[in-house]
């Protein structure tokens, strides 16, 4: 009799782990409501390298100089989600031929940029009424495998229809998240489906403006997303191996544009999640959380006015301070976390407003391109102890350009360009495809080389930098006629 109870006890409670108002609660009083199927992605071969149709190959790189440090860019802004790249010997000058183009991808729509761990490079956008993740070898751009799912979404305002989220690589799993929310975790030899979850539908989160535009952090064993879900949880943590909701945190703020950011302050683990999606009133702002139960230590908000409105700018964490900022008429703010986990603001700066980019800190002093549109952005430098701002300058030059079968004079700039901290210098890439080594110090700003790589508007993916090849994404069509690309350039020093 024993042993039957016994196994009629461990059959119940097998149904209610696996049922999704059942035993799964998370951490902070949130439900899982749709834990994941898990499957076994490694039965079968790796995927094996093959010719990718759509890639053109134009030469092998450069070898690597002696001495050279390399790394990864498996994550959204590099390896500290921040744009600075610890790699070094990298190509002095730019200009006429420099860098020298390795291969080509034509893609679909996207503003994503891709992620490279060791031999595989991750990349996610859409070809018609489907996303599509291709794994492709970082210094041929031949082809191991594509994995594809139906999509619907539309942006409301008429841009870009594709994903925006970078893939996010760790070990042998790569995680993905598309425009409407649908997050899958992926083996990286086959492609094959691990788990796979479809976050709106799931937690009825309705399109924000421009979807989803987040990359997942991964915190240890924990993807960390800003899910946004009306009354909570604004934040929520996914086991990585089984998809599993392990907590939720916050019940006012939706999801915004922004990814989150982790880091030790003060001895301790911290998550930071700048949200705020549409509402009514716009509300949003600065969470710091802890990542192994969810808890927030406080809630800072930083919003603007604006229904219309969004916080999209990745935090920059400097020491135990944080800064946060946005367009609109919001500006910026400098966070100081205190040794008990509240917080104080230091200064806030309307002219440090950034629409998406993200600020980088050099020796005392914040540089950024700031600005929400085209003709108001300039790039700019800000005192890192007062927040006043040092100075602010419009980079700006003519050239030519070649515009129905006529030559003009245009004049062009960064825009709002992204800067990457490498090599001990600024590499910067604006927003029509220039490329730039930047001089930056407190007494100004110049160009000290720049390279055209291509001439067309929205080029708002940061650039990818790992073992000395330099990877642009080019998101609308050149105004020579060029499809949207990916390209890969030889950044390796002579």
């Amino acid at each position: 009799m024993w042993p039957t109870l016994i196994a009629v006890f461990a059959a119940t409670l097998s149904l209610l782990e696996c049922s999704p108002a059942g035993v799964n609660a998370a951490e902070g009083g949130f439900v899982d409501p749709a834990p994941p199927e898990v499957h076994d992605a490694q039965s079968g071969a790796a995927a094996v390298l093959s010719e990718n149709p759509r890639t053109s190959f134009h030469g092998k790189p450069k070898s690597l100089p002696d001495g050279a440090v390399t790394s990864d860019w498996a994550n959204f802004l590099g390896p500290s989600r921040n744009m600075v790249s610890p790699e070094t010997n990298l190509l002095k000058k730019l200009g006429p031929g420099a860098p020298t183009l390795l291969w080509e991808m034509q893609k679909g729509t996207s503003y994503s940029s891709p992620a490279i761990a060791g031999d595989r490079l991750l990349y996610l956008h859409r070809d018609e009424g489907e996303e599509r993740v291709v794994s492709l070898d970082p210094e041929t751009g031949k082809l191991f495998w594509e994995f594809s799912y139906p999509t619907d979404f539309s942006d409301r305002y008429g841009y870009n229809n594709g994903p925006r989220s970078t893939p996010l690589i760790d070990g042998d799993r790569v995680y993905t998240y598309g425009a409407k929310g649908q997050l899958h975790s992926l083996d990286v030899a086959t492609g094959r489906v691990v788990w796979k979850r479809d976050l709106a539908r799931e937690f009825k989160v309705p399109q924000d403006f421009f979807g989803n535009a987040q990359t997942p952090l991964l915190e240890n064993d924990r993807l960390i997303i800003n899910v946004g879900a009306p009354g909570g949880p604004t934040v929520a943590a996914f086991d990585k191996t089984t998809g599993r909701m392990l907590w939720g945190a916050g019940t006012e703020w939706g999801p915004s544009y922004a990814s989150p950011v982790a880091a030790t302050v003060h001895g301790k683990r911290r998550v930071f999640v700048f949200a705020g999606g549409e509402s009514r009133p716009a509300t949003g702002g600065l969470l710091s959380i802890d990542p192994a139960n969810g808890k927030i230590d406080f809630a800072f908000p930083w919003r603007s006015r604006t229904v219309e409105s969004v916080n999209a700018a990745t935090p920059v964490v400097i020491g135990d301070k944080v800064l946060v900022s946005a367009t609109y008429r919001t500006g910026a703010a400098l966070v100081q976390v205190k040794p008990d986990f509240t917080h104080e603001v230091l200064w806030t700066s309307d002219d440090l407003d950034l629409h998406w980019t993200t600020a980088i800190e050099h020796e005392g002093y914040i540089y950024a391109f700031a600005g929400r549109n085209e003709p108001d952005a300039g790039l700019i430098c800000v005192d890192l102890k007062t927040g006043k701002t040092v100075w602010r300058e419009v980079l700006e030059w003519q050239e030519k350009v070649e515009l129905n079968g006529q030559t003009r004079e245009v004049y062009e700039s960064p825009y709002r360009g992204f800067i990457m901290k490498v090599d001990g210098r600024f590499l910067a890439l604006g927003e029509h495809g220039h490329l730039m080594w930047l001089d930056l110090s407190p007494q100004g700003g110049k160009i000290a080389s720049r390279s055209t790589l291509f001439l067309a508007r929205e080029s708002w993916s940061p650039p990818v930098l790992s073992r000395g090849l330099l990877y642009v994404t080019q998101n609308t069509k050149s105004f020579d006629g060029q499809p949207p690309r990916l390209l890969c350039y030889d950044f390796r020093q002579q």
